[in-house]
């Protein structure tokens, strides 16, 4: 997975940077949700499934109480693009909120593709039912077929 840093007001340090990487890594097993060979293929040339965009800063520069740490991230899927924002009192908390309610919406996203699947096989099984005549009757003596075609 690709993440993007972008930083308003503050300084974006190796310790920050790595503990970014280390909370927002863990996101990269939902890239699994998608079919492997979306990127493969010859148009993606390449491309990462899953790319994040991360914003973090300070709403101001002067203010000293309140929520004034934020943290922006989105998430771009194929097909889909998520996202999330947290305002809090310290920057490591907005992040760990940020993260958490990207892991929310990517499961409610990994569920309505589950319910949609299920569904259309459903709908399949429901259209192709097989004839009455072609189906195996069961006597006590075992199996027979019983064509009365």
């Amino acid at each position: 997975m690709k993440i993007v840093i972008k930083t308003k007001n503050i300084e974006l340090n190796q310790a920050l940077r790595d503990w970014i990487y280390k909370k927002l890594e863990p996101l990269e097993k939902f890239e699994k949700i998608f079919r492997e060979d979306y990127y493969n293929h010859f148009f993606g040339k390449g491309k990462p499934r899953v790319e994040m965009w991360l914003e973090i800063g300070k709403t101001t520069k002067h203010h000293r109480k309140g929520p004034f740490f934020f943290a922006e991230a989105q998430m771009r899927f194929p097909k889909k693009s998520i996202r999330s924002e947290a305002f809090s009192k310290n920057l490591r908390a907005a992040i760990t909120e940020v993260k958490d309610e990207l892991q929310r919406e990517i499961k409610q996203y990994k569920g309505k593709r589950e319910a949609e699947y299920k569904r259309g096989a459903r709908k399949f099984k429901r259209e192709t039912k097989v004839a009455e005549e072609a189906k195996i009757k069961r006597k006590k003596g075992g199996r027979e077929l019983e064509e009365g075609i």
